[in-house]
């Protein structure tokens, strides 16, 4: 027979790891997985990783459910112009969208001829591949990559479709404290430049950095929990790598 001590001290420790899973999540680093193709090449469906949730400092956001115990922001640290971050949607501040930030408070965003351009000024990006294949959903799409290079010499890799590719648009107007999101993979991502679904961002919003690759999956080939299906599911080439 257990003793109703054993019961009560088996729950405390339960109730403690329960305590310190949630200080960890909240204050230092949280896993995600990526559901979606919006940031291919750099982030693939079916990658796991590590997001650090101090980079920013802390919000309401910080912490699971978003309860409402931080009005403002503390410990806040400014983002970086190129940093890939999640973030929740202001839609309905409750859905982790991950993106770059390519927009600052009070910058100009415009897209003209295919071209990025912040503050009237071009972006420079140089040609990769004109030949590459990504997917956007289920689709297979025939795509350009690019290396985008930013203003603070932050660069990495973009691709845009080689069909039909988004082309010009208004200018957009970063607010106060608010901050501009493009997807990597350009033509297959809702960002901000969709001011209905997404738009700008409060940095209230602002989740965490992705930091890390930890795990990764190629989810079209497979579950993973075929196991005799993971040489080719398992993607060995991501695990640990850097997030740029």
């Amino acid at each position: 027979m257990i003793k109703k001590s054993t019961i009560i001290d088996n729950f405390k420790t339960l109730i403690y790891a329960l305590i310190i899973a949630i200080i960890i999540r909240s204050l230092l680093i949280q896993p995600f997985y990526i559901p979606s193709s919006s940031m291919e090449l750099n982030l693939l469906v079916g990658d796991r990783l590590f997001v650090t949730k101090y980079s920013y400092g802390y919000s309401k956001h910080s912490f699971p459910f978003s309860p409402p115990i931080i009005n403002n922001r503390i410990f806040e640290s400014e983002a970086n112009r190129g940093d890939i971050i999640v973030f929740k949607t202001p839609s309905d501040n409750r859905t982790d969208y991950i993106k770059r930030l390519i927009g600052l408070p009070g910058d100009t965003i415009q897209f003209i001829n295919g071209e990025l351009y912040i503050n009237n000024n071009q972006v420079i990006r140089t040609l990769i591949n004109n030949q590459e294949k990504l997917y956007c959903g289920n689709q297979q799409i025939n795509v350009s990559t690019f290396q985008e290079k930013l203003p603070n010499n932050k660069s990495y890799i973009v691709s845009y479709r080689n069909d039909i590719s988004f082309q010009n648009s208004d200018k957009y107007k970063v607010p106060k404290d608010h901050y501009f999101f493009l997807g990597d993979n350009r033509d297959c991502s809702k960002d901000s430049r969709y001011l209905s679904e997404v738009g700008y961002v409060h940095r209230n919003n602002l989740v965490g950095k992705a930091q890390i690759l930890f795990f990764s999956t190629n989810i079209k080939k497979g579950s993973i929990f075929q196991i005799w299906k993971w040489p080719n599911i398992i993607r060995y080439e991501r695990f640990f790598k850097r997030i740029n």
